[in-house]
C-alpha cells in the first residue's frame, strides 16, 4: 500500500491507499521505514520525497486495526520511521498533498523540510482520543513551534495550510500541480554537485541522543495510557463514530 518510484534521480515513496485516507497500517509502517533505509544510504537517489494518494497525506494510525494491540509495539514501529529518516545521508522532504493526522503529521517533524498545498492540514487529535504522542513529538514539535507545542497537543490542533506555515509546521505552500515538482527540485538545488549535504545534514538535523530519549519518554506514557485504560477507551469510542457515520442515512 506504498509506492516507490524514481523521479529525476529522487525517490518518490507514496501512500497509496486513498479509500481509508491513506490511513497506516502496521505493514504500511514497516515498508515505509524499509522503503526510506533503502533509498536513503546516499549510494543512488539523490534525496526522498514522501507523499499521499488523494485528498490525504495520511489520516495517521489506522485505529480500527490497532484496537485491541499493544499501544506499545505500535508507537514502536512510528518510532522506526522516524530512526529511518534521521538515519539517511540524503534529504528528506514532505510533499503534504492534503490532511496530515496523528503520527504521519508528527512523522513529517523529523523532515528536513514541508512542503505543503492550499489544502494542507495538520490535525493532532491524540489528547482527545486518550493516547499518547509519538514520534519524538514531544522533542521535535517544541524544536519547531516554540512554547506553543502544549497548546498544539493539548488542544487537539487542527491547523489549515496558512496557520502551518506560519507556526513552521510547513516551510513552503506551493499549488497542488507543482507541489511533487517543487519537493523535488528542493532536494535536487540542496545536492547539486559539489555540494555539503551530507555533511550538514548531521551537524543540523535534530540530535539522535535527543530523539532517543524522547523515544524512551514516549514508550512509557503509551504504556500509562494503555494500562489507565483511556487509550483502548479513546480508540473504541472513535471506531463508534466512524461506524455512526458510515450508516445509512
Amino acid at each position: 500500500m506504498i509506492d516507490v518510484t524514481e523521479r529525476d534521480e529522487v525517490a518518490l515513496i507514496t501512500l497509496a491507499r486513498p479509500a481509508k485516507l491513506n490511513a497506516l497500517t502496521a505493514g504500511m509502517r514497516r515498508d515505509l521505514a524499509a522503503a526510506v533505509r533503502d533509498h536513503g544510504d546516499g549510494k543512488g537517489a539523490r534525496g526522498i520525497v514522501v507523499t499521499g494518494t488523494g485528498r490525504a497525506f495520511s489520516a495517521g494510525e489506522d485505529i480500527h486495526q490497532a484496537a485491541g494491540r499493544s499501544l506499545v509495539d505500535e508507537v514502536a514501529s512510528f518510532h522506526d520511521m522516524t530512526r529511518a529518516v534521521l538515519e539517511t545521508r540524503v534529504p528528506v522532504v514532505a510533499a503534504v498533498n492534503g490532511l496530515a493526522v496523528g503520527g504521519a503529521a508528527e512523522w513529517t517533524l523529523c523532515f528536513d523540510t514541508r512542503i505543503g498545498t492550499p489544502s494542507a492540514e495538520y490535525f493532532l487529535p491524540e489528547n482527545h482520543i486518550g493516547l499518547s504522542v509519538s514520534n519524538a513529538t514531544s522533542y521535535l514539535l517544541p524544536r519547531l513551534v516554540g512554547a506553543r507545542a502544549l497548546r498544539l497537543v493539548l488542544g487537539s490542533a487542527r491547523m489549515g495550510a496558512q496557520d502551518a506555515l506560519a507556526a513552521g509546521l510547513l516551510d513552503e505552500i506551493a499549488d497542488p500541480e507543482a507541489l511533487l515538482e517543487t519537493a523535488i527540485a528542493r532536494v535536487r538545488h540542496w545536492t547539486a554537485p559539489g555540494t555539503a549535504t551530507t555533511v550538514h545534514l548531521g551537524l543540523l538535523r535534530p540530535s539522535r541522543h535527543e530523539v532517543e530519549r524522547a523515544f524512551e519518554a514516549e514508550t512509557e506514557a503509551a504504556r500509562l495510557v494503555e494500562e489507565s485504560g483511556i487509550a483502548q477507551a479513546g480508540m473504541a469510542a472513535f471506531i463508534n463514530r466512524s461506524r455512526g457515520r458510515d450508516a445509512p442515512g
